[in-house]
C-alpha cells in the first residue's frame, strides 16, 4: 500500500490548513479519519518521515502554536505517537526540535491553559500508547516522569480518559514485561506463551530500560494502596483500580505476576472484609484471575469471599465463581447451597436437606425478606443459575436435578397467587414474590432451560400445568406469556412422543391458545400465532399418530389463521403467514390435495403482497410460498396448478416490491425454479453462495464471488424447454428487473443467478457474439418499455428505434451482452471504494474548512459536508 501522487501533493495543503486551525473542523470526525489513513500507510511498512515531511513540519508547528483548537492538538499528539512507533519516526521527531519533549510533557500544556480539556488529555494518552511499541518509546515515558501523570489520571474526573488511562498502564506492564523462563512456568503455561511475549520485544531482555523494574515498583505499590477505600467517596476509585489489577492478571505472566500478588493480597483480604457491595463483581473478576493462576492462592480468598456477611454479595460472588471454566469441589459445593438457599426459603422443596435454624447463611438470607427489594434480586440470581446448577456432578449438588425443577414450578405456583403450592414457605416470603413479574420471567426462563436437566422428565405433566395456568391467566403480562409459550415448546422438544402428553393437558393447550388468539392487545396475539407456527414445527419432527394431528388441528385451526391474516398489527399478520406454512407443509409433504380453504388462503396472501403496507407481511408471503415449493416432493410447475400460478405471480409483483428484503426473497424464490429447470443439464451448476452467509447483505463479498461453469455439450430440445419454462414462470423477468435494482444485495444476488443461466444455457464458443448466440436455444423474452425493461435496454445500448413496445428479445444475447461479469466485480465491492479514498478525505477536508470560513463572514451556519 502506498499513497497515491495526487495525495501527496495534496497532504502539504491540508497540514498547512490544520496548524493554522484556530477553530474545530465543521466534521469532527475527518481528523479520525485522516489518523486511521495514515496509520493503515504505517502499517504496510511506508515511512511517514520519508514519504510525507509535511506531516513533521505539521507537528512541530502545532506544539508551539496553543491556540490551536484543542482537536487539532489532540489530533497532533496522537499523529506524534504514531510517527514514533516507528524508529526512524522516533529518531526524526526527536531531531525535529525536540517535539517528543514538548508533546509530552504536561508542564507544557498546563501553562497553555490546556491541560484542563478532556481532549487534550484523551490525545496524549493515545499518542503514548501509539509510541510505545518499541523500547526506545519506553525509556523515553520513565525517563520523562509520565508515570506519575499516568497514575494520577486513573482517576480523572472523564471516565473517557480514566478508561484510557487505565487501560495504557496495564499495556505497559503486560507487553514490556519479561519472557518468563521455563523454570518459573507453571503447569498452565508453555514454551509458545514465553514465545509470545518474547515475541513483542524479542531485544528487551538483554537489553531493557533499567528503569522498568522502578515502573512497576510504582504501579504495584499504586494498585496496592488504592485498592482499599478510606470511605464511601473512594468507592469509585477502588473499582477502577479492581477493573484494571483483573485485566493486568488475565495476562501477566511470572514474575510479574507473582510480583503483583504478593503485593495486593493483604489489600485484597481487606476489601473482602469491608463488604462493599458495589465492588462484588470487579472483586470476584480479581480472585478469579488470582485463583486461575494460583489455585491455592485463588481458592483461599474465594472461601474467604463466600464468608462475607452480607447476603446480596454472598449470592453474587456465587454466581461469579460457576460462572468460571475452573471449579473446586469444595467451593463449588459452598457456591451451589449459597445460590439454591432463596428458592429453599421460598418453596420449601428440601433442596438443601434439613437445614439446620442456626445456620448462618440461611438466618442472613431470611433476614432478607424484610427488604423485598433485595430479596427478589437475590431470588433472579438464583434462578438465572438454577440451569446450570442442575448440570452439576452429583458430589457437588445436594438434591437431585428434578428437584430442581419441581422448586421452580412451585415458585411460579406461588407467584401466581397460590400459597397452596408454597408449602412451608412463610407468609412474609410469598408476599415478596406474588405477582412479581421479574421472578416470573426469571423463573420461567429457568423452567426452559431445565428441561433438558437428568430426570427432567419426570415433572412433566407438572410443569404443563403450571405453563397452562399461566398462559390462560388473562392478567398475565404480555412477555410472561411469551415466555410462558417458549417454556412449553421445549418441554414438548423433550417429549419422546407426544401420546404421553395426557389428553385433558392437550384440550387445556387448545382451548387456551384459542383465546389468546384472540386477546386485545397485539403482543399476545403475536406471541399466540408464533406459537402455533412453533407448535406445527415441534409436531413436524415427532412419530405422526392421530392425537399429535388432532392436537395441531384443534389448536391451529384454520378460520383462527385465516382471520389473524385481517389483524391491525402487521407483526401478527406475518406471524400467522407463518404459522399457516407451518401447519400445511405435513400435507404438502403428502401430497396431498388442496382444500377449498387453503385456495382462499392462496389468494388472501398475494392480495396482502401487492396491497400490505408493511414489509413483514409481504416478506412472510414469499416465504410462505418458498416453504411451499421445497415442502412438495414434486412440485407440479411443468402443468399448469394454484403453486405453479401463484409462485408466477408472486415472482411478478415480489420482483418490483418496494422492499429489498422482499425483493431478495423472491429471488431466492426464482432460484429455486431456475435449480428445479436447469438441474438435470450435465452443464449445470447451481449458483455459489458465500461461506459466511451470515455477513451483512451490504457487506462487501470477496473477489471470487462466483464459479465458472461452463457448457460444453450441445444444446437441446431438453435444454431449449427448461429455458421456455423460466421466461414462461417469469424467472428471467425477474432476474433481470433485480439486476438493475438499487438495493446492492438484490443485484448481487440477480447477477449471480444470471450468470448461472448464461453459463448453462449459452455456449461459451469461438466466434462473435452474433455467431455464438445463433447456436444457443432460440428463446425469447419480453423487455418492457419502462421500469427495468428500459435500464435493460440502456445496458444493451439498443437504438431507439428498436425499442418498440412488446418487442422480444433472445434470452442467450440477452445474458452474453449485458456485461454480467463485470455487474458482478462492481457489485462486489463496497459503496467505500468510490468515495473512501485518502484523495476524497483531503479534498472533503479542505472543502469543508473553505466552506467554514466562507460563512463565518456571513453569519450563517454554512454546509457541513461528512467526509466520506
Amino acid at each position: 500500500m502506498s499513497m497515491d501522487r495526487e495525495s501527496m501533493l495534496l497532504l502539504p495543503s491540508v497540514c498547512a490548513l490544520l496548524a493554522d486551525c484556530d477553530k474545530p473542523l465543521p466534521d469532527d470526525t475527518s481528523l479520525e479519519k485522516l489518523l486511521d489513513r495514515l496509520t493503515e500507510l504505517s502499517e504496510c511498512g511506508v515511512s511517514l518521515p520519508e514519504s510525507c515531511p509535511c506531516l513533521l513540519d505539521f507537528i512541530a508547528t502545532v506544539s508551539y502554536n496553543t491556540t490551536c483548537d484543542p482537536s487539532i492538538i489532540s489530533f497532533a499528539l496522537k499523529l506524534s505517537g504514531l510517527m514514533a512507533a516507528t524508529d526512524d519516526g522516533f529518531r526524526a521527531l526527536q531531531q525535529e526540535r525536540l517535539t517528543l519533549d514538548v508533546y509530552f510533557n504536561i508542564q507544557h500544556w498546563q501553562d497553555a491553559g490546556l491541560w484542563e480539556d478532556p481532549c487534550i488529555r484523551i490525545g496524549w494518552i493515545q499518542g503514548l500508547r501509539r509510541m510505545l511499541l518499541h523500547q526506545k518509546a519506553l525509556c523515553f515515558f520513565v525517563l520523562s516522569g509520565s508515570i506519575t501523570t499516568l497514575l494520577q489520571l486513573q482517576t480523572d474526573t472523564s471516565l473517557f480518559v480514566a478508561s484510557a488511562a487505565s487501560q495504557l498502564l496495564a499495556h505497559i506492564l503486560i507487553t514490556f514485561q519479561a519472557a518468563p523462563s521455563s523454570s518459573n512456568m507453571t503447569y498452565k503455561e508453555d514454551a509458545s506463551m514465553k514465545s509470545s511475549i518474547a515475541s513483542l520485544h524479542p531485544d528487551f531482555s538483554k537489553d531493557a530500560c533499567p528503569q522498568y523494574t522502578d515502573v512497576v515498583r510504582q504501579i504495584s505499590d499504586y494498585i496496592k494502596e488504592s485498592l482499599v477505600p478510606k470511605d464511601c467517596t473512594q468507592v469509585p476509585r477502588s473499582l477502577q483500580v479492581l477493573k484494571l489489577l483483573a485485566l493486568i492478571l488475565d495476562r501477566a505472566v511470572p514474575p510479574l505476576r507473582e510480583q503483583l500478588l504478593q503485593a495486593v493480597a493483604g489489600s485484597l483480604e481487606d476489601l473482602v472484609e469491608m463488604g462493599y457491595s458495589h465492588l462484588t463483581p470487579a472483586l470476584m473478576d480479581v480472585i478469579m484471575a488470582v485463583y486461575s493462576s494460583d489455585i491455592d492462592e485463588g481458592a483461599r480468598l474465594l472461601s474467604f469471599m463466600l464468608s462475607v456477611n452480607k447476603p446480596a454479595d454472598l449470592i453474587h460472588a456465587a454466581a461469579a465463581f460457576l460462572h468460571r471454566d475452573h471449579h473446586d469441589a469444595v467451593n463449588s459445593t459452598q457456591a451451589v447451597k449459597i445460590l439454591l438457599m432463596p428458592i429453599h426459603i421460598c418453596t420449601d422443596n428440601s433442596l438443601l436437606g434439613t437445614v439446620p435454624a442456626e445456620d448462618r447463611h440461611h438466618k442472613l438470607i431470611s433476614a432478607q425478606l424484610k427488604s423485598k427489594t433485595s430479596f427478589i434480586s437475590m431470588v433472579c440470581v438464583c434462578l438465572r443459575n438454577a440451569p446450570q446448577m442442575a448440570l452439576m456432578p452429583p458430589n457437588v449438588l445436594p438434591c437431585p436435578p428434578a428437584l430442581i425443577v419441581h422448586a421452580v414450578v412451585s415458585l411460579l405456583r406461588c407467584c401466581n397467587g397460590d400459597i397452596s403450592s408454597s408449602n412451608g414457605c412463610s407468609d412474609e416470603a410469598f408476599r415478596c414474590i406474588v405477582a412479581c413479574g421479574k421472578v416470573q420471567k426469571c423463573a420461567l426462563d429457568a423452567l426452559a432451560s431445565l428441561s433438558s436437566s437428568p430426570g427432567a422428565n419426570t415433572a412433566m405433566d407438572e410443569v404443563f400445568q403450571v405453563l397452562i395456568l399461566y398462559m390462560g391467566n388473562p392478567d398475565s403480562d404480555p412477555t410472561v406469556l411469551h415466555k410462558s409459550y417458549k417454556a412449553l415448546i421445549q418441554w414438548m422438544n423433550l417429549c419422546a412422543d407426544l401420546p404421553s402428553i395426557s389428553q385433558q393437558l392437550r384440550e387445556d393447550v387448545m382451548m387456551t391458545v384459542k383465546k389468546r388468539v384472540c386477546d386485545p392487545r397485539w403482543e399476545v396475539r403475536d406471541s399466540s400465532v408464533e406459537f402455533l407456527a412453533q407448535l406445527a414445527n415441534v409436531l413436524s419432527l415427532k412419530s405422526t399418530d392421530k392425537l399429535s394431528e388432532d392436537l395441531l388441528k384443534a389448536c391451529s385451526t384454520t378460520p383462527l389463521l385465516k382471520a389473524a391474516l385481517q389483524d391491525p398489527e402487521s407483526y401478527v399478520r406475518a406471524s400467522a403467514i407463518s404459522a399457516l406454512a407451518g401447519t400445511l407443509a405435513p400435507s404438502w409433504r403428502q401430497g396431498a390435495a388442496l382444500h377449498r380453504d387453503e385456495a382462499d388462503i392462496v389468494s388472501q396472501l398475494l392480495d396482502i403482497l401487492s396491497e400490505d403496507t408493511e414489509g413483514f407481511a409481504r416478506r412472510a408471503v414469499v416465504q410462505y410460498f418458498i416453504s411451499w415449493f421445497t415442502s412438495c416432493s414434486s412440485p407440479p410447475l411443468s402443468q399448469s396448478s394454484l403453486l405453479s400460478d401463484s409462485v408466477r405471480t408472486v415472482l411478478s409483483r415480489g420482483s418490483v416490491d418496494l422492499d429489498w428484503e422482499v425483493k431478495l426473497n423472491t429471488l431466492e424464490l426464482a432460484e429455486l425454479l431456475l435449480d428445479t429447470a436447469l438441474s438435470g443439464h450435465p452443464g449445470y451448476k447451481k449458483c455459489w453462495v458465500p461461506e459466511n452467509g451470515s455477513g451483512h447483505p451490504y457487506a462487501a463479498l470477496p473477489d471470487r464471488a462466483y464459479a465458472l461453469h461452463t457448457c460444453t455439450n450441445g444444446q437441446d430440445a431438453t435444454l431449449d424447454s427448461a429455458l421456455s419454462f423460466l421466461v414462461d414462470q417469469g424467472v428471467i423477468s425477474a432476474l433481470l428487473s433485480g439486476l438493475v435494482d438499487c438495493d446492492r444485495p438484490v443485484g448481487l444476488k440477480a447477477s449471480r443467478l444470471l450468470i448461472t443461466v448464461r453459463d448453462t444455457v449459452c455456449p461459451l464458443l469461438a466466434g462473435t457474439t452474433d455467431e455464438r448466440t445463433a447456436m444457443a436455444p432460440s428463446v425469447s423474452c419480453e423487455l418492457p418499455r419502462c421500469d427495468w425493461g428500459k435500464e435493460i435496454r440502456k445496458m444493451l445500448k439498443r437504438t431507439s428505434s428498436e425499442e418498440d413496445e412488446g418487442q422480444r428479445v433472445s434470452v442467450c444475447k440477452v445474458l452474453t451482452s449485458l456485461g454480467l461479469d463485470e455487474c458482478l466485480v462492481l457489485l462486489s465491492q463496497s459503496s467505500d471504494h468510490v468515495h473512501n479514498s485518502f484523495l476524497s478525505l483531503l479534498q472533503d477536508i479542505l472543502s469543508t474548512r473553505a466552506d467554514h470560513r466562507g460563512t463565518d463572514t456571513d453569519g450563517d451556519q454554512g454546509v457541513i459536508v461528512d467526509c466520506y
